[in-house]
C-alpha cells in the first residue's frame, strides 16, 4: 500500500475516531488490503463511502482490491438461493423489511423468492412494495444502514461457520 494512501486513510480515520486512538509508534508488517477490508468491515457506510472516495482518486486500484474481498449487503443477489434461505431464517422480518428500503429491485427479488408465499406477501406490505398498504412508511437512511449492517454480519457470521459460501470477487471453481 501506497504512503499516501495510508496517511489518507489515517486522515479520515482520525477525523472519524480522534487521534488518541491510533498508535503512531507502533509498525508491523501486515495484509494491508486485508486489513483495510477489517476496518471497513466495520466502519459505518458514511466512513466506508468517503475511504472508497479517496481510494479510487489516488490508487484506484487498491480500491478494487479492496471492494472486491468485501461483502456488502447488496450482494445478497450472488448468494445461492440455500445460502439466502438459511440468513432468512437468522433474520428478524421487521430489520430485513428495513434494510431492503430502497435497494435494488434484484436485491428485493432475491430475497422474496427465497421466502415462503406468505412470509414473501408479509414484507412486501411491511416494505410497501405493493403501493397498497404502508406500515413501514418513510425510514431514516441510517436506521437502513444498520438493519443491512446487522444482516452482513450475521452472513459473515454463517460463513466463519462454514455454513455458508460467499464468494468475493473474480474466485475461479473447477468441477
Amino acid at each position: 500500500t501506497s504512503p499516501e494512501v495510508i496517511a489518507q486513510m489515517e486522515t479520515v480515520l482520525e477525523r472519524r475516531f480522534g487521534s488518541a486512538n491510533l498508535n503512531r509508534t507502533s509498525t508491523s508488517r501486515a495484509d494491508g488490503v486485508q486489513t483495510l477490508v477489517d476496518i471497513l468491515n466495520r466502519s459505518d457506510r458514511a466512513t466506508e463511502r468517503s475511504i472508497f472516495e479517496g481510494l479510487e482518486t489516488f490508487e484506484a486500484e487498491l480500491a478494487d482490491q479492496v471492494r472486491s474481498r468485501m461483502f456488502v449487503f447488496e450482494d445478497i443477489v450472488s448468494l445461492d438461493d440455500r445460502a439466502v434461505q438459511l440468513i432468512l431464517r437468522q433474520v428478524d422480518a421487521k430489520e430485513l423489511a428495513t434494510a431492503l428500503k430502497g435497494v435494488r429491485v434484484e436485491v428485493k427479488e432475491k430475497i422474496t423468492t427465497n421466502m415462503s408465499e406468505r412470509a414473501g406477501k408479509m414484507l412486501k406490505e411491511d416494505m410497501d412494495l405493493d403501493e397498497e398498504i404502508v406500515l413501514l412508511g418513510p425510514v431514516r437512511m441510517k436506521t437502513v444502514e444498520e438493519a443491512q449492517g446487522a444482516i452482513v454480519r450475521t452472513i459473515r457470521a454463517l460463513e466463519e461457520s462454514g455454513q455458508i459460501m460467499v464468494s468475493r470477487g473474480s474466485e475461479e471453481f473447477v468441477d
